[in-house]
């Protein structure tokens, strides 16, 4: 399968961004995990613009079309063919009794849902789990790497970024054929999430005083607890602020008795 041309010349330009990150981090209080924020906050602000010009209306529309049961039908039959892949994922981290609820899932959802526009495997108490190969990647050891804003794509971080291409190239929807279906799928798909997260995003244009800020520490939070299936042990910085000592207060130094005259 050959990727995307855009998905392509955004995996080309990870070496360009690693080199950069050893000259945008020169300020002592900017985030580690953001050696690249100038650059990153220029495409956030690109990816806002995109967003207000074409991707929040168009989703807003949708919305207004389209009836829920609709929309979540639509989503239902998305999210059943996700489950194949989150299966495979789990296969690679060892999740095997996983694997296999997720292989019923599809099973189910193929068949007595009417290929996956009804979620039966939820109402029968099979539990539906989002797992990507960045979270592969994570289980296997593997770090963050700085943080990345990517264009259109939003927030990720390096190995989310290489695991992005990875889950693209196993994406079920890249086998529909023809090509013009391929191509609808995947617009239809992201219309439907982003129609989703209409109100999620009014909230943050409310509330966050600096979005990227919040966005960046969200999506870094989310990803961990991921990875860790809702456990992740303390990071290092702050289990060490926790085990740190407190400094005890400066004692005055002791006053000498009043001679008697």
């Amino acid at each position: 399968m050959r990727l995307p041309r855009a998905l392509w010349l955004t995996l080309r330009m990870l070496p360009l961004l690693l080199v950069l990150a050893g000259g945008c981090a020169t300020t002592e209080d900017r985030d580690p995990r953001d050696p690249l924020e100038p650059l990153n906050r220029a495409v956030f602000r690109f990816n806002e613009v995109v967003d207000d010009a074409v991707a929040k209306p168009v989703a807003t529309a949708y919305r207004d079309l389209l009836h829920e049961q609709i929309r979540g039908r639509i989503r239902n039959f998305f999210s059943n063919l996700g489950d194949l892949w989150i299966g495979v994922n789990d296969v690679l981290q060892g999740k095997f009794y996983d694997a296999f609820e997720d292989g019923m899932r599809f099973i189910f959802n193929s068949t007595f849902g009417i290929f996956g526009l009804h979620d039966v495997a939820s109402d029968m108490g099979i539990e539906k789990r989002d797992e990507d190969f960045g979270q592969t990647l994570g289980r296997w050891g593997v770090g963050d790497g700085p943080y990345i804003v990517l264009p259109i794509l939003s927030s990720s971080t390096l190995r989310d970024t290489v695991g992005f291409g990875v889950d693209f190239v196993g994406d079920p929807v890249g086998e529909f054929r023809p090509i013009a279906l391929r191509n609808s799928a995947y617009a239809l798909r992201l219309v439907n999430r982003r129609a989703d997260l209409l109100d999620a995003s009014r909230i943050l244009e409310q509330a966050a005083l600096d979005k990227y800020v919040f966005q960046r520490d969200a999506y870094l939070q989310r990803r961990r607890s991921q990875i860790y299936d809702g456990n992740a042990p303390r990071e290092p910085r702050q289990r060490d602020e926790e085990e740190a000592p407190a400094k005890e207060p400066a004692k005055e130094p002791a006053k000498e008795p009043a001679k008697s005259q």
